[in-house]
C-alpha cells in the first residue's frame, strides 16, 4: 500500500510539473522560428552584398565604355545609352544597399524577439 501511495504522489508531482512546463514548451517553436528568421536575413545580407559587389564591377565597366565612346567620338545615341546604363547601375547599387540595411534591421529585430522569447520562456519555467 505504501508503495502505491508513493507511486501515486510521484505521478501527481510529475503531472503537475508537466502542466506547469507545457506553456513554456508551447513557446519553443517561436524560438526556432526566430532563429530561422535570423539565418534567412543573414543569408539575404550576404546575397545583397554580393549583388552590390557585382554591380560595382558592372558600373566600372559601363563607365569605361562611356569614357571610351566619348573619347572615340561615337554617336550621341550610343553615348546616351551608355549614360543610361551608368545611371541604371547606380540605381541598382542604391537599391541593393537599401536592401542590406533593411535586412540588418530585420536581424536586429529578430535578435530582440529571440531574447524576449528566451526571457519569457525562462520566466514561465520559474513561475
Amino acid at each position: 500500500m505504501r508503495r502505491l501511495s508513493k507511486l501515486g504522489i510521484g505521478i501527481l508531482f510529475a503531472t503537475g510539473l508537466g502542466m506547469a512546463a507545457s506553456p513554456a514548451f508551447a513557446q519553443s517553436p517561436d524560438i526556432h522560428h526566430d532563429r530561422r528568421d535570423i539565418l534567412s536575413d543573414r543569408q539575404d545580407i550576404h546575397n545583397k552584398r554580393a549583388d552590390v559587389h557585382n554591380d560595382y564591377q558592372t558600373l566600372k565597366q559601363d563607365r569605361t565604355t562611356l569614357r571610351n565612346d566619348v573619347k572615340n567620338g561615337v554617336g550621341s545615341d550610343q553615348v546616351t545609352a551608355d549614360r543610361q546604363a551608368v545611371h541604371n547601375q547606380v540605381k541598382d547599387i542604391r537599391a541593393d544597399q537599401r536592401g542590406v540595411l533593411h535586412n540588418q534591421k530585420d536581424v536586429t529585430r529578430d535578435r530582440r524577439d529571440l531574447r524576449r522569447d528566451r526571457r519569457d520562456l525562462g520566466q514561465d519555467l520559474h513561475d
